[in-house]
């Protein structure tokens, strides 16, 4: 549920968060956390990576994308905020006493059961399953690129891909991701069912720039407003152009339009249509 302040102050104004009733609210699980070590934007005293730096001190919650305990139950212990990715993540208590850290799905609580296997098994919400059994239309997430390799796409806040189909010899499955991109994937490759946990966290409104610096993420500045010692662009007087015949980084490579993709990047015969570019609104 999406919670919306009272403007008390300037800031508040524009300010929401996400409010979840079955988020627990204790410590995490101390056997699969780790400490995180920061890796801000500076190396003695030089920034050598751009716009980030600070960001509060938390955790790293050890996540299981693999999911490779096959046929043995599991039952969530709990659903908890984890402060490293935008979804929910779930405690998971197996039979054998083991318990991992999951990417949560949507609708999934505390006492719910689910299972991973490489056989066919029930088509339920949190189940993990090979993609050649699962039925055309249903929506996946925490995808394999290679059988074996672990969940490598489909893992963020809301996100979702569809099953559309197999090629004819059933060696691959076609995938629709969530950039409207289709590719194909190894039909052997494990997935799990439903849509990712916290949908509600695009439509937040962060409100103040205080909040983005807890997040490690500095301000952005235009290179045209900076000198020309510091940027490719920089220089000129007033609102001036870049006075160049195409943007550069800060680096002097083209910047803006130029494919960056190696032509003969060998996933390229694996996808079948590109992603449609959002078109900026005028």
């Amino acid at each position: 549920m999406l919670k919306i302040y009272k403007p008390t102050t300037p800031s508040r104004r524009k300010t929401s968060v996400v409010r979840a009733e079955e988020i627990n609210k204790g410590r995490p699980y101390r056997k699969l956390i780790i400490i995180k070590k920061r890796k801000a934007g500076r190396s003695k005293g030089c920034i050598v990576v751009r716009h980030q730096g600070g960001q509060e001190k938390r955790f790293y919650r050890k996540i299981d994308f693999r999911q490779d305990k096959f046929d043995i139950s599991g039952q969530v212990k709990s659903i908890e905020y984890d402060p490293n990715r935008s979804c929910w993540i779930a405690l998971i208590n197996y039979l054998d006493g083991e318990k991992r850290y999951i990417i949560a799905p949507r609708g999934i609580k505390a006492g719910d059961n689910f299972l991973n296997s490489k056989n066919k098994i029930e088509a339920k919400v949190g189940n993990r399953m090979p993609l050649k059994y699962i039925n055309l239309g249903m929506a996946v997430h925490n995808v394999e690129l290679n059988p074996g390799q672990g969940g490598k796409i489909v893992r963020s806040a809301g996100s979702s891909a569809v099953l559309m189909g197999f090629t004819e010899d059933g060696k691959f499955a076609q995938i629709k991701l969530p950039s409207s991109e289709i590719r194909l994937i190894p039909s052997s490759c494990l997935a799990s069912l439903g849509q990712v946990s916290n949908p509600e966290r695009r439509f937040i409104r962060w409100g103040r720039a205080g909040r983005m610096r807890h997040r490690g993420i500095r301000p952005t500045v235009r290179g045209k407003a900076m000198n020309p010692v510091s940027h490719p662009h920089g220089g000129g007087e007033g609102v001036s152009p870049i006075g160049l015949k195409h943007p550069k980084t800060l680096w002097g490579k083209p910047a803006r339009g130029v494919k960056t993709r190696k032509r003969k990047k060998w996933t390229n015969k694996l996808i079948i249509k590109r992603r449609m570019k959002k078109l900026k609104k005028k």
